[in-house]
């Protein structure tokens, strides 16, 4: 007999019970602070969550309201030109090396290179507070490996006696496409939207690494980060990653919304 699985809101909690317990483990043991001061790399959770409170969430929402407006552009921009070649590639077949090629260069080019010469030729945020150009470019960038490949396969998985019944009332490519492989893909399409996300956000993070801007997770990190300020660095690393986890779980729920026959619920008439 075959035991149930877990819940995957269980299994989510004990993971992050795990990660914050081991967190705290690494906290009073290895990495306590050298005799004779007070600074520890790794401050405990609880000093952490503690300062997050005393702060207030409205202390660091100026600053992430800035990161997330970047990762959005880049994340519509990066993912409408990852769907748009992808579509392309199955218009005009010859082209699809080339596509594959050009996506997977972008995934492996070094960021600090093409971030460096991003900075240089479409420069950082135009006024203070406004979005850094830069940040939004590295998002795109970041997004775009992962939407051609998942869009690609999900166009490839379409049933081929519906391509043929298409092609045989005299269908072109471009019906396939609207008609079979569109449908047959959006399930590929959604996960890799869904991967997109936290890519996006860590790609804005980065860009405004280079600089060009003044206010942002990543130079509110590099000055925390002059300061010493371990635990804030902390925090901000912290509400990073909860950023990330509800846009990914926001994701989630539109494509079980739009693709419920992916999990087994019944599609109502």
């Amino acid at each position: 007999m075959r035991g149930r699985s877990l819940p995957g809101w269980l299994a989510g909690v004990i993971g992050a019970i795990a990660l914050i317990a081991a967190w705290w483990l690494f906290s009073v043991t290895v990495f306590q602070p050298p005799p004779g001061t007070t600074f520890t790399p790794v401050p405990s959770p609880f000093v952490v969550f503690q300062t997050i409170w005393q702060d207030g969430l409205a202390a660091y929402w100026s600053v992430f309201q800035v990161t997330i407006t970047e990762a959005l552009i880049g994340y519509a921009w990066g993912n409408g030109i990852a769907l748009l070649v992808a579509a392309t590639v199955l218009l005009v077949p010859r082209i699809e090396a080339v596509v594959v090629q050009i996506a997977v260069v972008s995934y492996c080019l070094p960021v600090v290179a093409v971030g460096g010469i991003a900075i240089v030729v479409l420069g950082g945020a135009k006024r203070a507070g406004d979005p850094s150009a830069t940040a939004i470019f590295l998002a795109a960038l970041a997004v775009f490996f992962t939407t051609v490949v998942g869009a690609l396969l999900g166009f490839r998985a379409a049933d081929r006696s519906s391509l043929d019944v298409v092609r045989v009332y005299g269908g072109s490519r471009f019906t396939q496409l609207r008609k079979v492989r569109l449908i047959a893909a959006t399930p590929a399409i959604l996960n890799a939207l869904q991967i997109a996300v936290p890519s996006a956000f860590l790609g804005a993070i980065l860009g405004e690494y280079m600089g060009g801007t003044d206010r942002g997770v990543g130079i509110t990190l590099i000055r925390l980060q002059g300061d010493l300020d371990s635990a804030r660095v902390w925090a901000v690393f912290l509400l990073s990653a909860v950023v990330a986890l509800i846009g990914y779980a926001l994701v989630g729920l539109v494509s079980r919304a739009v693709t419920p026959w992916v999990s087994g619920k019944a599609v109502a008439a």
